[in-house]
């Protein structure tokens, strides 16, 4: 018996022996202590910074962040959250150094998935490294996307436990939806999970569909109740992150503005999400969908280093030496579609892609209808603004659509479906349930089919492409450079082609060999694997290698303070910088070292991010006053760093001669325009639900400070013989921030579009602000109920299932 269990297991070890081994030697560097650099998470170390010395000072979380855009949640930035169980299971799984956990995490949710199809577990280790080595899930991580690979990663288990609860396994498939979506929710990338709730309202379509010719609804309305409570408690289990984004999300660039003005005093065209411009500004253009299976049918990525063989390296070689040439040579712009920019074409294999067409012809059912069906589905809407119909339909009338941008990472389905089908059409082609002529004729079709595709693709790109690109004005100062960049694209073209057409006939040879019986099927099997390998590998190798790693303290530490900076931070006091040797807005770095007025985030808020552009943008310095922003970091005439320091700061707080009421967000912010920010406020009556007068007379004695700053707890001093009106240099959020005088909880109000203000009582007081986010405490008992649901309705489930099974017996 333990023999038996024993042999059971071993497959699996090997399984996860071979993923771990397969992702630590393509990022080798991770051996020598090495780490790989990610701009996205370079940016995201600065903004991080002050939250990560909090939690490591006090053992708590911060939930907010002073150090960037003034002050915002640290909701999307870094935070945990209460019973957060899903974390722990999350670190477990991931427990190589990224990005191999990352690549290890693919092969293994991949895996689940092939043993939920019943495939053998050789085809499963195969179908495992097909997807996990994706050219498109390997690219992402040089630009930092680790939370995209993050969801793309739990993605097939998701679809696992959907499969199983299908396969009526109730309690099995009940406990991994729930689990891996909770994994998935976890991962925090909400337009993938969005992407694959797509793929599996497909299978549903496809389940409900037979369901009904088979005369099975009541069946199929049970699994579906129970995937949707798995789905629900999958999602609970995250109420607290949840909610706290949706909280957020309202004040965030992605919730509504309040402003029907332009920064240049135009009226805004009103929107219910991103303009259609921004969501489609990535489109996959038709011709362009070739390089899923034909590596750089359009150039490749961006730029790509060309030979001393390429007609650009000899152009420039002849007219300028040869040390020009190798320098120009590093990066050159072979890519001719019409993306913005590329990091690598979204690869999925020759290899793979052909025995996807062998699933389409040996391979029946639902499985197979599901597959294709959304493959198909990610590729037509991938193309965004090329197929703009179908993209206008979705932006227009499917919820949430409009909220996402880069339509073409849609292809994501594609990147999950292709290698199921792929993998499913190998287990059928090797089963004996199929005649050699059904496997002959499958074959042959596959062959033809496929082989006309990249022959098709090739022949369309010289017929209607001039194989110009975007940026080939670059090229002009030179004559003939861009007619030798022409020819070196149209050289790749024919080159890639004809690689994957080589692929292609090897792989149909190889099975053609197991047809003849020349060949065991684990051997099939192996060679396969080493062809699924050299073809994903050698592509992915270009765009990222070990060029990409750097020191672990380089990493580690990112940034090095410049003399600016270490002349700033002798300074002690609270206060605020600004940056303008770069973008504010687009500034992670300055986060690291300092209170920053700017910072790096997608999601920012939105009010301060119209201040930025309706007054910062315009260099308001009065804005910049009651920023509390006391130095300037400005370029040079050498561009060397030098700071400014602004003697008109307003301060950490103070006292106004008057408050000035206006009616709406446009007039609010139009008063700052010309507002003398240090003696007067303007506030949104419109916004005041407390009773009271705002007129104050001036008391000229009045004196309020500043006298303990953290980051979730500010306190101050004030004395003054009369009732006065103070603003405060720090943003207003009221979900969370709590205003006490003299340990009593007391209104305050935003005024001056972003920053607080207080009516402050006569006489001597301690005014307090806490931060104190309810959100976190009530999603934080939703979620403990989630997880105590989710174990106790599958433990049922099995305990359930298992007595059925022995009254049966």
């Amino acid at each position: 018996m333990k023999k038996v269990k024993a042999k059971k297991i071993v497959p699996y070890s090997i399984a996860i022996v071979i993923f771990i081994i397969a992702s630590l030697i393509y990022f080798y560097p991770l051996l020598k202590g090495q780490k790989i650099a990610q701009s996205d998470i370079t940016q995201f170390q600065g903004m991080a910074k002050e939250i990560n010395d909090f939690r490591a000072d006090k053992d708590t979380e911060p939930y907010w962040t002073g150090a960037s855009f003034s002050g915002m949640p640290a909701y999307q930035i870094s935070a945990y959250y209460p019973y957060d169980f899903v974390r722990s299971l999350d670190k477990l799984v991931r427990f190589l150094p990224r990005p191999a956990d990352y690549t290890f995490l693919y092969f293994l949710s991949f895996f689940v998935l092939m043993l939920a199809l019943k495939v053998h577990w050789r085809l499963a280790i195969l179908g495992s490294l097909s997807f996990g080595f994706s050219t498109y899930l390997i690219i992402i991580f040089i630009p930092g996307h680790n939370a995209k690979a993050h969801a793309i990663a739990y993605m097939p288990l998701v679809v696992a436990g959907v499969l199983w609860v299908f396969q009526k396994k109730y309690a099995l498939g009940f406990f991994v939806t729930g689990l891996a979506m909770a994994l998935e929710i976890y991962a925090n990338h909400i337009q993938m999970t969005y992407y694959l709730g797509f793929c599996l309202l497909i299978l549903g379509v496809v389940e409900f569909i037979h369901a009904i010719k088979e005369k099975k609804l009541p069946i199929f309305i049970k699994q579906a109740a129970i995937i949707l409570a798995a789905v629900i408690l999958g999602i609970g289990a995250n109420s607290s992150r949840l909610m706290a984004m949706k909280e957020y999300t309202d004040f965030s660039t992605r919730g509504k503005s309040e402003l029907t003005i332009n920064a240049d005093g135009t009226d805004k065209v009103a929107s219910k999400g991103l303009e259609k411009e921004y969501i489609t500004q990535f489109s996959y253009a038709k011709l362009e969908t070739f390089n899923l299976f034909i590596p750089r049918f359009m150039g490749g990525g961006t730029v790509e280093k060309l030979n001393k063989n390429s007609n650009f390296y000899q152009l420039i070689e002849e007219r300028a030496g040869k040390k020009v040439a190798d320098d120009y040579s590093e990066q050159v712009l072979t890519y001719w579609g019409d993306q913005p920019i590329v990091e690598a074409p979204a690869y999925i294999g020759a290899v793979i892609f052909f025995l996807f067409f062998l699933g389409i012809f040996i391979v029946k059912g639902r499985l197979k209808q599901w597959l294709v069906a959304a493959t198909v589905f990610s590729i037509l809407l991938s193309w965004g603004r090329n197929f703009e119909g179908l993209t206008n339909f979705f932006i227009d009338y499917i919820p949430l659509y409009n909220k996402f941008r880069a339509v073409s990472s849609i292809q994501v389905i594609a990147e999950l479906c292709v290698p199921i089908l792929a993998i499913l059409g190998l287990k059928e082609f090797f089963s004996s349930n199929n005649s050699k002529k059904k496997k002959i004729k499958s074959l042959e079709k596959a062959v033809y089919v496929f082989g006309g595709f990249i022959v098709l693709g090739f022949l369309l790109a010289h017929s209607f492409s001039t194989f110009e690109g975007l940026r080939d004005s670059n090229y002009n100062d030179l004559p003939g450079l861009k007619d030798a960049v022409i020819a070196d694209r149209e050289a790749m073209l024919l080159k890639d082609t004809l690689r994957s057409l080589a692929l292609l006939l090897v792989t149909a040879i190889t099975l053609r060999f197991f047809i003849r019986n020349k060949v065991k099927q684990k051997f099939v099997i192996a060679a396969i694997a080493v062809l699924v390998l050299f073809d994903l590998i050698s592509v992915n190798k270009k765009y990222v290698n070990a060029s990409d790693f750097k020191s672990s303290r380089k990493v580690e530490t990112p940034f090095v303070a410049s003399n600016a900076d270490k002349l700033i931070l002798e300074d002690k006091t609270h206060f605020r910088v600004a940056n303008f040797t770069t973008d504010p807005m687009q500034d992670g770095a300055t986060s690291y070292f300092h209170q920053s007025i700017g910072g790096y985030h997608a999601a920012k808020m939105g009010r301060y991010q119209e201040l930025f552009e309706f007054q910062i943008a315009k260099n308001n310095m009065e804005v910049l006053n009651m920023l509390n922003t006391k130095y300037f970091i400005v370029a040079d005439a050498k561009n060397e760093s030098q700071v400014q320091q602004n003697p008109a700061i307003n301060g950490n707080v103070w006292f106004v001669d008057n408050v000035i009421l206006v009616n709406s967000a446009n007039e609010e912010m139009k008063a700052l325009d010309a507002l003398k920010t240090k003696t007067s406020a303007v506030l949104d009556k419109s916004k005041i639900t407390e009773k009271g007068a705002f007129t104050f007379e001036k008391d000229t004695t009045a004196v309020i400070k500043l006298v303990k700053y953290d980051v979730t707890e500010l306190e101050y001093q004030s004395k003054s013989a009369k009732e006065q009106f103070a603003v405060f240099s720090e943003i207003y959020y009221k979900d969370g921030w709590n205003a006490y005088v003299d340990g009593k909880l007391t209104p305050h109000f935003r005024v001056n579009y972003v920053l607080r203000g207080m009516k402050i009582p006569a006489g001597n007081h301690k005014i307090e602000f806490k931060f104190e986010p309810k959100v976190i405490q009530q999603g934080g008992f939703i979620s403990l109920a989630a997880y105590i649901i989710l174990i106790l309705a599958s433990a049922f489930g099995f305990l359930y299932g298992k007595k059925k099974k022995e009254k049966l017996a």
